[in-house]
C-alpha cells in the first residue's frame, strides 16, 4: 500500500512539473518521427528490459506531437528537437494504478520526458537520456 501511495504522489509531482512547461512547438527531426516500441529503460550503465507482453510505445509526430502508452496509461503531449537535445513540452496522461513493474517502466520513462534531455539515433534504436544523465530510455522502430 505504501509502495502504491508513493507511486501516485511521484506521479502527480511529476505531471505537476510537466504542467509548469510550455507546449513546445516547430519543426520536430525527421528522425524522430515514426512509433517507437521500449526496449530498456532505467540506468544508462545497466538499463532494465521493457516488462515483457505488454505494447508499450510512443509515437513521435511529424507535427511536433508525441503519444504513446508505456504501460498501462495514454499520454499526449508536444515535442521539440534543436539538434541532439528534444524539449519536452506539458505531458497529459491518464491516471490509472499500474502494478509494479509496469509502474516502475511508466515512472521512468514520465521522469525521462521532462524538460529538455538529449537523444542518440543509431540506426533504428533511439535512445533518450534525462537532462542529469541519471536515465535513459531505449526504443527500437517499429
Amino acid at each position: 500500500m505504501k509502495k502504491m501511495l508513493m507511486f501516485w504522489i511521484t506521479l502527480l509531482v511529476i505531471i505537476g512539473s510537466m504542467l509548469t512547461v510550455t507546449a513546445c512547438s516547430g519543426n520536430p527531426s525527421a528522425s524522430l518521427v515514426g512509433t517507437w516500441k521500449l526496449i530498456s529503460y532505467g540506468s544508462p550503465a545497466s538499463p532494465t528490459p521493457a516488462v515483457p507482453d505488454v505494447d508499450a510505445s510512443v509515437i513521435f509526430g511529424s507535427d511536433g506531437a508525441i503519444s504513446g502508452n508505456v504501460g498501462c496509461n495514454s499520454f499526449n503531449g508536444n515535442y521539440k528537437v534543436d539538434g541532439e537535445t528534444v524539449t519536452f513540452g506539458a505531458i497529459a496522461s491518464t491516471l490509472m494504478a499500474c502494478a509494479d513493474p509496469i509502474a516502475q517502466q511508466e515512472g521512468m520513462v514520465f521522469n525521462v520526458f521532462v524538460n529538455t534531455a538529449t537523444f542518440k539515433l543509431d540506426s533504428n534504436t533511439l535512445s533518450i537520456i534525462s537532462s542529469d544523465g541519471n536515465s535513459v530510455v531505449v526504443f527500437e522502430r517499429k
